[in-house]
């Protein structure tokens, strides 16, 4: 699981490096792995009218939903200024986290990373507590 860790922390900040932020000037990079054993990554991809920007952890879900990976087993995220080294751990926006709560479990993984051996270890359920979710549309 360690290896597992560190391969993702080393995908993400990697994926950092192809963000387009030419307006925030904030390079956001994510990796995710697949209960089945693949990994996606993604980048923040701004776009000038703002609302059309995609974040990294979207960039790498909706990857991995495209070739039909529904299961995810651990996300990991970094972004600071863009060609800066990154100062702090970056968490993700609350769509991503709604996002992740369509496709991972509550005690999903989230690796926060700062660098590729200092990262924080977060589940799912503490980053985003009582998540709207699938049973929350159930009415009886």
């Amino acid at each position: 699981m360690e290896n597992q860790k560190q391969l993702l922390v080393k995908e993400a900040l990697n994926a950092r490096e192809n963000a387009y932020a030419p307006y925030s000037g904030f390079s956001v990079g994510a990796a995710l792995l697949t209960k089945s054993g693949k990994i996606y990554t993604g980048c923040n991809i701004e776009n000038v009218s703002y609302s059309a920007t995609n974040c990294a952890e979207r960039t790498a879900i909706f990857k991995a939903v495209s070739e039909k990976e529904r299961e995810i087993e651990m996300i990991a995220v970094v972004g600071g200024k863009q060609g800066e080294p990154v100062k702090d751990f970056c968490s993700p926006c609350g769509v991503c986290r709604q996002v992740m709560v369509e496709f991972c479990e509550p005690n999903t993984k989230i690796l926060l990373v700062k660098t590729a051996e200092e990262w924080q270890e977060w589940e799912l359920k503490d980053l985003l507590p009582a998540a709207f979710q699938k049973t929350s549309l159930i009415v009886e």
